[in-house]
């Protein structure tokens, strides 16, 4: 696994992030510029350069910090003490958003057709972003076999399984056709089945019971 460069953080440091953010998603990796990136965010390159060594730092940079607002939410929901029933279903939602989200999508794009030339770019977007959120997933999910809700033998497997079944079919969906394809229904209905197929196949005593009860 690669290990992320330090980044120093200054009085101007969001300032160049969302600068880098509009060029990145308007122009992708390879086309985007540094002189480009320091007009938007209106710092001089050695300003942007004080905070970044390269643009493929700045690039996972605006990645990860979009992710972190996510992470963030979702990390609020698995501290709470909660059924996993109740929490389940805002976690897809949190997984499903993203996926169909015109950020999300954009940069999935750029990273997936940099990859061949760029493999530490398409290694560090898979470390910030999906393997991220799959070490998330586990752990909260052992908590939840700890507290007798779920029966899962494979960890790692389930996280994959949850990751899968939430995006069925509007990942694609939404890559190819655009996310306007995957309006509010669809989401819920995918959502929905997700979290039933989940908790039908690994839910414990207490979750069957917890369910029984709605």
């Amino acid at each position: 696994m690669s290990k992320a460069l330090p980044i120093a953080r200054g009085r101007k440091f969001q300032q160049v992030l969302e600068g880098a953010r509009a060029i990145f998603l308007r122009d992708g990796f390879e086309g985007a510029s540094v002189d480009d990136i320091a007009r938007e965010a209106g710092v001089s390159k050695a300003t942007l350069y004080s905070y970044f060594p390269d643009k493929r730092v700045m690039f996972i940079e605006v990645f990860r910090s979009e992710l972190a607002r996510e992470a963030a939410d979702a990390s609020a929901l698995i501290e709470v003490d909660l059924p996993v029933a109740q929490v389940l279903p805002f976690i897809v939602q949190i997984i499903s958003a993203h996926m169909v989200s015109d950020f999300g999508l954009r940069m999935f794009r750029i990273s997936a057709s940099e990859a061949e030339r760029f493999p530490a770019l398409a290694r560090e977007y898979y470390e910030a972003g999906p393997l991220l959120l799959r070490q998330q997933l586990v752990r909260y999910l052992r908590q939840c076999v700890e507290r007798g809700e779920l029966r899962i033998p494979d960890l790692d497997l389930a996280a994959d399984q949850l990751i899968e079944l939430a995006s069925v079919s509007i990942h694609d969906r939404a890559l190819f056709l655009g996310s306007g394809a995957v309006d509010k229904d669809i989401l819920r209905k995918v959502n929905s089945a997700a979290v039933q197929m989940f908790l039908a196949y690994y839910g414990g005593a207490k979750t069957a019971y917890a369910m029984a009860a709605e």
